[in-house]
């Protein structure tokens, strides 16, 4: 009998054309994307976490005006053609200073987060893979930090350094190593005792191979997914802190900054604290959208 090319079996393929030479390639990362593709928050996220870093790294190039021009003559202008976010009691463009508050806003809250994740998650990687005595004082010293709160943490550690951007990594990064380490911990044990690693101890490998080379690649969805969605609590300790004048103070941009220095005019000109505050929400909402869709992307219950 003679096959007949249907146009459903046309366009089946048309977007199968792997088929007509064989089986269709697979592979965890492509299957992944092809799931992330397909769900439009995830996507939205990306595109605004995109925005966001073209938005920073470009801020010169999209705005006009000096982040720190002081025009007094322009002060407390509502938005308008010229300025676009209004401007503050000094007479600065708003707009300007949240173009420039994302480079201070999203370079700080990423590279806590690395940080905290090279502390922690190396921490947390030795008490997993070792376990035993190991495990328990790692872990006991950990709880003893995370006892108490992250924010209280912060502040305890920019008080005794002082104010800066330097200052700000390093207690955003110790308040947030108690919870990396719990997260690489619980990913490394779901990989330890798995055949593939029974295999490498059997044929002589050593630990840091078994580690780095094995059981880290396999727990690297798990990790990215917590540290994705710990970015934007980050960004937010970050804004609090400098809110209250504990992290990044005025002339510097930072979103929590200019929320700060707008807040006595918060009846008569909302504009200055609405459009900082917007940044800042924005921000969290696309990493914490786009941290849940990776989540459901990379979990293989999904396919």
């Amino acid at each position: 009998m003679a096959k007949v090319m249907t146009p459903a079996m046309e366009k089946f393929l048309k977007n199968n054309k792997d088929i007509k030479h064989g089986m269709r390639k697979h592979s965890p990362v492509r299957d992944s994307w092809m799931r992330l593709k397909r769900n439009r928050t995830a996507i939205l996220g990306l595109v605004i976490i995109i925005l966001l870093v073209l938005v920073a790294i470009f801020a010169d190039v999209i705005t006009q005006y000096e982040q720190a021009a002081v025009d007094i003559k322009a002060a407390k202008q509502t938005p308008n053609a010229q300025h676009w976010f209004g401007t503050d009691t000094m007479g600065r463009d708003i707009f300007t200073r949240c173009v420039y508050g994302a480079r201070y806003s999203l370079s700080i809250g990423i590279s806590c987060m690395i940080l905290a994740l090279i502390l922690g998650g190396g921490l947390g990687l030795i008490a997993a893979f070792f376990g035993r005595l190991t495990d328990t004082y790692i872990m006991r010293i950990m709880d003893i930090i995370s006892a108490i709160p992250s924010i209280l943490m912060a502040i305890v550690v920019v008080a005794s350094l002082g104010n800066g951007v330097t200052q700000l990594v390093i207690a955003m990064s110790i308040s947030f190593i108690p919870m990396m380490a719990r997260t690489v911990r619980a990913a490394v044990f779901t990989c330890r005792e798995s055949e593939y690693v029974e295999v490498c101890r059997c044929i002589g490998s050593n630990n840091a191979r078994i580690m780095f080379r094995h059981i880290l690649p396999n727990a690297f969805g798990l990790i990215t997914i917590s540290t994705i969605n710990n970015i934007a609590g980050c960004i937010l300790t970050i804004s609090t802190l400098s809110y209250i004048g504990l992290g990044l103070t005025p002339p510097i941009p930072e979103w929590g900054a200019l929320l700060s220095s707008g807040k006595d005019n918060i009846m008569t000109h909302p504009h200055m604290v609405l459009f900082p505050g917007l940044m800042i929400m924005i921000t969290v909402l696309g990493f914490n959208m786009f941290g849940d869709g990776l989540r459901d992307a990379l979990d293989p219950r999904l396919k």
